[in-house]
């Protein structure tokens, strides 16, 4: 057990960050002034756009280790695929299933609780894509982690994302943090969408500096996430395919 990360992230991991999630959740509830409508709004909504940040991380690392497993990187990198044709279709990818995933489970909240997601009208575009740039950082991260050490980091795939949703502000405001968390939140993209689709739900306005902090934050992460990915890359040629795995 002490060798398998798995296992440690499935005994300890998860359990901590539901606590936190929805120990905060609960929290916000006992002190909400929303009405009840309101309130069901902002939680499905938040569950619905957070598909963005994963699905948009998922498609890149999950398919990177799906590679390893049928050591299929050889034959991919014996082909004329570069590497920005490489993780560009990890991106194409992820935009269309997040579409499709996001429409049927739109359809399904509003079928269920009447909670129609197009009444975020023009938001809903740069929430999605400054969301999606989250998950594709973050997805670059791991896809170098993955590509410097193998599957050994296999559980990243899945769980490195779900780091940053406590600071995100998905199901509660920021306020509800301590103040530590909040200077952190700060420096998380998704917490300025989270909190801007809120202010939408319960104002009908948003403050446009949230959509700049976040895309900037995104570009300097993407940034930075990508150049790690390509220098994990390059180690990997240097020793061989062979040896990721």
């Amino acid at each position: 057990m002490k060798h398998s990360l798995n296992r440690w992230s499935d005994m300890i991991y998860w359990p901590i960050l539901d606590l936190l999630i929805w120990g905060l959740t609960i929290k916000y509830m006992t002190a909400l002034s929303l009405n009840p409508q309101k309130m069901i709004i902002s939680f499905i909504a938040g569950m619905l756009l957070w598909t963005f940040v994963w699905r948009g991380q998922y498609e890149i690392s999950v398919s990177i280790l799906e590679d390893l497993w049928s050591r299929n990187l050889i034959n991919l990198f014996v082909s004329p695929l570069t590497f920005w044709e490489f993780i560009s279709a990890f991106i194409i990818i992820g935009i269309l299933k997040a579409g499709i995933g996001f429409i049927i489970a739109s359809s399904v909240a509003f079928l269920l609780y009447k909670v129609n997601m197009f009444a975020l009208g023009f938001y809903l575009v740069p929430f999605a894509l400054l969301l999606f740039m989250t998950g594709w950082w973050v997805g670059f991260f791991v896809g170098g982690l993955i590509l410097r050490y193998g599957t050994k980091v296999e559980q990243f795939a899945w769980s490195m994302v779900y780091l940053v949703s406590p600071f995100s502000a998905i199901y509660y405001p920021l306020s509800i943090l301590p103040n530590w968390a909040q200077t952190v939140a700060k420096l998380i993209p998704t917490s300025y969408i989270f909190e801007g689709a809120r202010e939408v739900i319960t104002k009908g306005i948003l403050d446009p500096k949230k959509i700049l902090y976040c895309f900037i934050l995104n570009c300097i992460y993407m940034a930075l996430a990508i150049f790690f990915m390509r220098k994990s890359f390059n180690k990997i040629l240097q020793k061989g395919l062979v040896k990721v795995y």
